[in-house]
């Protein structure tokens, strides 16, 4: 009789867990409650931290170190990664710009930059990919991606022809874009946009009012950080021919999904679905009994466009139920049934100090997938195939 063969597709569990660590530590799990068993690690994300490690193990790829410089001007050693198949290239915002690399006393997105994506782009992009991805999530700036354009060769200047600073803040002063020394994707390279975000650049739903107060700007920074992409739009629709102030997605990033689809063409798709389809994920998913998923927290954002959600989805449509693990569950948790979780478990077995779970992350998500597939085989009789 055939093993029970269990597909383990987590994202993050931001602070605490990688996706392949998390991923490890549920098969372990897994195979704790079910001895014997078939486990297939399957790491994803949806654009954010940790995808381009996700998908370079799910594929077979490898992975290229760069020093680049970090948003608050520091360098900070980064890579990117060319999957399995040898023409895919994957940059992920997350670790040359991203959130985690600003202490929460230092985030002012004011003055954060985005160059140093822009240096992670320019090193894969002289790799010639055929296909470049680019994931965006967990950015630290609110800049439009001005510096990422500037490390590609495009010079943002003021009035007086003098190029701006760093930071979204001395947009408000831009006047001029010159290209003339803009590195473009080589001929035949596609750019795809990897991100769950569909607000604006401007505007209340924009990037500035939606996701400038979790980065530190305050009531004022976020007003006047609109009011400078506005500028930046105005000029972009002049100078560059492309108008993407209330394009869909526009805002992700702080601006930079603006600055991709005007500046390199890109095109933008759902993070998760991408990363799902590049990593062969239905394919794995053939002859499973059962599906694992989760990430640091599932809430009311899980229903759109998250991980979680789009592994619920592959697996509903292929009849494999689902089930979930988050390190906090927010009391505005969604319907997970109505996207493909059959049911959800936070990995807590007590109350606790949050840097207690964020430290012993491994031990508990494998100790609760062991209790919750224990409890699941009692009402579902999974073992029965043994």
């Amino acid at each position: 009789m055939s093993a029970v063969k269990i597909v383990i597709a987590p994202d993050s569990f931001k602070g605490s867990l990688s996706a392949v660590a998390a991923a490890a530590a549920m098969a372990a799990g897994a195979r704790e409650a079910f001895p014997g068993a078939e486990t297939v690690e399957v790491p994803v994300g949806d654009g954010g931290e940790g995808t381009v490690e996700a998908m370079v193990r799910a594929t077979g790829g490898w992975q290229i170190g760069v020093r680049v410089t970090g948003p608050l001007g520091q360098p900070v050693e980064a890579s990117y990664g060319i999957l399995g198949d040898g023409q895919t290239a994957v940059v992920e915002m997350a670790a040359a710009s991203g959130l985690g690399l600003v202490p929460p006393a230092r985030r002012d997105p004011r003055r954060t930059t985005s160059i140093g994506t822009g240096e992670l782009i320019r090193a894969a992009l002289a790799a010639r990919p055929a296909r470049l991805i680019i994931g965006i999530g967990g950015s630290a700036t609110n800049d439009a991606g001005a510096g990422a354009m500037t490390a590609l060769g495009a010079r943002f200047l003021d009035a007086a022809g003098a190029e701006l600073p760093p930071g979204g803040a001395a947009l408000a002063q831009l006047e001029h874009i010159d290209l003339s020394h803009f590195q473009r994707p080589p001929e035949g390279t596609e750019v795809v946009i990897a991100s769950d975000v569909i607000n604006p650049l401007c505007g209340p739903t924009g990037a500035s009012a939606i996701y400038g107060p979790q980065k530190g700007a305050g009531p004022e920074d976020v007003a006047a950080l609109d009011a400078a992409l506005e500028r930046w739009a105005a000029v972009v629709a002049r100078d560059v021919g492309v108008a993407v102030r209330d394009v869909p997605g526009a805002g992700a990033a702080g601006g930079l999904g603006a600055a991709l689809l005007a500046f390199m063409g890109a095109r933008m798709e759902r993070g998760v679905e991408l990363v799902l389809d590049a990593v062969g994920f239905d394919r794995r998913l053939g002859g499973a009994d059962l599906a694992l998923t989760g990430e640091g927290k599932i809430d009311a954002q899980t229903a759109f466009g998250k991980t979680i959600a789009g592994v619920g989805a592959r697996c509903r449509a292929r009849q494999v139920p689902a089930l979930a693990f988050a390190g906090w569950l927010g009391e505005d948790l969604p319907d997970l049934r109505s996207i493909g979780i059959e049911g959800v478990a936070c990995i807590l077995p007590r109350p606790m100090p949050v840097e207690e779970a964020m430290r012993d992350a491994a031990a508990l998500l494998r100790a609760a997938v062991a209790r919750t597939l224990r409890i699941y085989e009692m009402g579902r009789g999974v073992s029965s195939k043994w």
